[in-house]
């Protein structure tokens, strides 16, 4: 975050070599990556999950942690909010490869996921309260606060600063998010995100080609310039 004195290029970077940041306290407490069970789909203007208020938190929070700038266009229209979206809607958002019986009782990070509530329940819960303890500290919901409001408010989550009175935990909530977040950047395009590739270019990924032995003698100590290859491009 512009917070952390980072530039934008060196923040996602830093996400996508060293893993999200929010994640390297607690990894364990993420359910399995969505991007693996995020709905294959054609993009399109609705939300197949999120209801207005919640399309509006997410649509504001990919937009601040992926503004538009020379290098890429902001978070929406790069489709992140899209991806998060199908990624509820689908397996991965439903639980379906979660253990769900419980018991439940407060675990420690190298136990895993240990929430009675699917990752589509975590978010839907997440975002009520969060949006209830910003209209409690700035009397807007986070849809509607500022910019620096926006970035004091994630950075405390991120910080374990704040807390939910009637929700899931805070920490679990921001790291799940964070996590959504940055596969919506980096994952194929056919999940919704990473649209034209804006995620991959900025990182110099090549894609998906499962062969790149001619390119390394090719570009040895040389920048890769080919355009990456996504799964549509094979297909």
């Amino acid at each position: 975050m512009k917070g952390e004195g980072l530039g934008r290029r060196d923040f996602l970077k830093g996400a996508v070599v060293g893993g999200a940041a929010a994640a390297t306290t607690t990894p364990a407490l993420l359910p399995q990556s969505a991007e693996a069970q995020a709905a294959a789909t054609p993009a399109t203007a609705g939300y197949a999950f999120l209801n207005l208020e919640e399309a509006a938190f997410v649509e504001a929070l990919v937009d601040h942690m992926v503004p538009a700038d020379e290098l890429t266009p902001k978070g929406t229209d790069v489709g992140v909010n899209i991806y998060i979206d199908r990624a509820l809607a689908g397996g991965w958002g439903k639980g379906e490869r979660l253990y769900m019986q419980g018991p439940w009782k407060l675990g420690v990070p190298s136990q895993g996921y240990q929430l009675p509530l699917t990752p589509a329940d975590l978010y839907r819960a997440g975002i009520a309260s969060a949006n209830a303890h910003c209209v409690k500290t700035y009397g807007k919901s986070f849809a509607k606060i500022t910019e620096s409001q926006r970035e004091e408010f994630l950075l405390g989550l991120q910080a374990s600063k704040v807390t939910f009175e009637n929700g899931p935990p805070a920490r679990v909530f921001f790291t799940t998010m964070y996590q959504t977040v940055m596969e919506g950047m980096f994952s194929d395009p056919i999940y919704g995100g990473n649209r034209n590739k804006a995620g991959w270019k900025i990182i110099g990924f090549p894609g998906v080609i499962a062969v790149h032995y001619q390119n390394v003698e090719k570009f040895r100590d040389k920048k890769y310039t080919a355009d990456p290859l996504s799964i549509a491009d094979m297909s």
